[in-house]
This record gives structure tokens, sequence and C-alpha cells, in this order.
């Protein structure tokens, strides 16, 4: 039995899909049952938890072959985020030691083996640490920054001529399709574990900021010009769409550790997928 939580996301949602049609035994995690009904008639079984209750979450995960766990979203508009994270993290680290599963694919991210300065991403390290404490065995899949993000940006480039972004123009960042995400996953569930292992996961190729705007004007049909913006102007940005101060800040943290080069690809294993940012974003704006 494999156990999949997100699948209300991006990822979760292709992990499920991925080992169903693969005729494999699969329950999904949901917070909702009713979130849970389209997952019924697709075959899989159905655990209502919220993935701060340890509790309803270690149920959900006893007698798991394996299992694909992720650190959920968190809204623009929150505060205090640091206190819950660390309560996030104690909990699915906490449901794991109880449930044992056999085996553990967790959504991590590239930065992730840094202390601090990351932004959203320093609150993946704890969980990764108490898996690695725990003696399940682990497979910490770290994507790159996801092709989807820019979604939100590309309307306004395209209105514009103009890609704004805290990111330095000289910088290629890793850059991930989350659908290349949770068929990955799913494929390292069905190889089943190895200890701990670290999979560091990437698009085709990477990308600086004009190669992104380069991109959105071929699907647009006009050029598009990348202007970097100073970290001031980015925490602005995200404060002018609703977020709190808190998460603005974080977000520039996380474009001030890419553009210093720290959050990046260490030794040892990096695995590929296929989808270009162009083929996706192609796909997402047709919607």
């Amino acid at each position: 039995m494999y156990v999949i939580a997100g699948v209300s996301g991006n990822t979760g949602s292709v992990v499920a899909d991925t080992l169903l049609a693969a005729k494999q035994p699969v329950r999904v995690i949901v917070r909702d049952a009713a979130k849970g009904e389209p997952w019924k008639a697709k075959g899989a079984e159905v655990a209502v938890a919220a993935l701060e209750d340890r509790a309803a979450l270690a149920r959900a995960l006893t007698g798991a072959t394996g299992a694909y766990l992720l650190t959920p979203p968190f809204g623009l508009a929150e505060t205090g985020l640091a206190e819950r994270r660390k309560q996030l993290a104690a909990s699915i680290v906490g449901a794991v030691a109880d449930a044992r599963p056999g085996h553990v694919v967790l959504l991590s991210s590239a930065g992730a083996e840094l202390e601090s300065g990351t932004g959203p991403i320093q609150w993946i390290r704890p969980v990764e640490q108490g898996l690695r404490e725990s003696g399940v065995p682990s497979t910490f899949l770290r994507a790159g920054f996801f092709v989807e993000n820019w979604a939100n940006s590309a309307p306004g480039a395209i209105e514009s001529g103009t890609l704004y972004y805290g990111l330095r123009g000289d910088v290629k960042i890793t850059q991930i399709a989350t659908p290349d995400i949770g068929k990955t996953a799913a494929g390292l569930l069905l190889e089943g574990p190895r200890g701990v292992r670290v999979v560091q996961l990437s698009g085709p190729v990477d990308l600086t900021l004009q190669e992104v705007a380069d991109t959105i004007g071929r699907i647009a049909g006009k050029p598009i010009k990348a202007v970097s913006v100073p970290r001031e102007a980015t925490i602005g940005a995200f404060t002018g769409m609703g977020a709190s101060q808190e998460v603005a800040e974080l977000y520039a943290d996380m474009m001030d550790s890419y553009n210093a080069g720290r959050i990046k690809w260490q030794d040892g294993e990096v695995v590929r997928g296929t989808i270009t940012l162009e083929q996706r974003l192609r796909e997402i704006l047709r919607k």
C-alpha cells in the first residue's frame, strides 16, 4: 500500500495517478472527506487527516509500503509561520516514527541542506533531519524552483513587455515542472528504500531570468525584457499582492540566496525531468 499526501495539489495528484495507473494499491490523505470521493472512484482508499495531526497522520501511514509526504504551502497573508512550521515538522516526523512505513519519499527543495537564509526552504530542513533520525528509510527529493511559479508573472509580463523579478540577470537557476516531480516521486516509491537517499531534481535546462522572459515572449509572440528588481522592490511586490510583511521578507530572503549562489546542487545524484518551461507555461496559459 502506497500512502500519498498532497493529492489536492499538483505533485501528490500525479504521484497517486501514476501509481494507480501502474495497478498499485493507493491510500490518499485528504483533510476533507469530500475531497476523497473522486479518489475512491479511481480505486484508492481514503484517509482523512491533517498533516498537523500526528495521531491521525500516523493512522493514515500505518501499514504503508511507501509514503509520499510534503510540507504544504502557506497562505500569503499568514504570520507567525516559524512556530507553526515547527509544529508541522514535529507532527510529520512523529507520525512517521509512530507508524514506521517501509519508505518515505519527502518532497524537499534545493537548498534544504542550509540552516537559514533560504526563506521558506529553511523549514524543510527539520523534516529531513527528523526523518534521518527516525531510522525509517527516507528519500529526500530536492526539487528546483517550480516552473509553475512563473505562471503568476507571465500575464503581466506579456501585457507590459517586461518581466520583473528578484533574480539577478546572470544567475541560472534549476527549474522543474510539477508533473515531473510527481512522476519522479512515484518512480522512487516503486524502486523502494535505499536507506537515506538524496535525489536532486531539475528540468531539462537551467535558465536565467532573461531566458525565462524569452520563453514567455515566444509564447506571446512578442519580445519580453527581463528586469532584475532589488530586495525592497521584491518585498513591495509581495505586500502589494496581499502578502504579510513576514511572508514577503521570506521570499526576498530566498531570492537573495539564489542571487548569492547559495541555493545550488550538491555533489551526488541529480535527475533531470523532461518537461520544458515553454511546454508547461503553454499548457497553463491555455487554461
